[in-house]
């Protein structure tokens, strides 16, 4: 198995591979350099650039064509999704590497993305689309007024939320 086949899925095209890869650079070079501006330790720059190339570059991979058939093919389960989601800790590493990020931001934002991924998954297919949006939707403005977190971090929830819930979380449609 490839590199690109094991970051974004089996049968991921050129142009995927691109826009995964350009984005999760650029989103994290964009981060790195907002959080420069705070003054934060060498520890943090890079712990978030490392997390910020996941989150940029798997909210793109995850809306793969190659990846959506990949994790919903055949024998895939609500246990395999939801395990997916629940093994996204990047908000307790946050925690522990960025001042300021609290473990009650983090364990804020991580719940509502579980929470968040239960119920997308506990609907019927046919529902599933709008059900995740839904809860995107109301987390988000859960996680962005009521969880404060740095302001130079503010792009963690939403990034979350986008990559699990409407990327990974939906799968391929048939063209209509």
């Amino acid at each position: 198995m490839t590199l690109t086949e094991r970051l974004i899925a089996p049968g991921a095209t050129r142009g995927e591979a691109v826009l995964s890869f350009g984005t999760a650079f650029a989103g994290g070079a964009l981060s790195v350099a907002l959080a420069s501006t705070a003054g934060l330790p060498p520890l943090a720059l890079v712990v978030i650039a490392v997390v910020a190339f996941d989150l940029y570059g798997g909210a793109v991979v995850n809306a793969t064509r190659a990846a959506k058939l990949w994790f919903h093919r055949q024998g895939r389960t609500r246990v395999h999704h939801v395990g997916f989601v629940a093994i996204h800790v990047q908000p307790f590493v946050l925690a522990w590497a960025v001042p300021g990020f609290t473990w009650t931001a983090a364990a804020a934002i991580y719940a509502s993305v579980l929470v968040a991924a239960l119920a997308v998954t506990a609907v019927p297919l046919p529902l599933r689309r709008p059900a995740a949006f839904a809860a995107t939707a109301l987390a988000l403005v859960w996680t962005t007024a009521m969880v404060a977190v740095p302001g130079v971090l503010a792009w963690v929830a939403p990034l979350l939320l986008i990559k699990l819930l409407l990327a990974h979380l939906l799968p391929e449609e048939a063209a209509g």
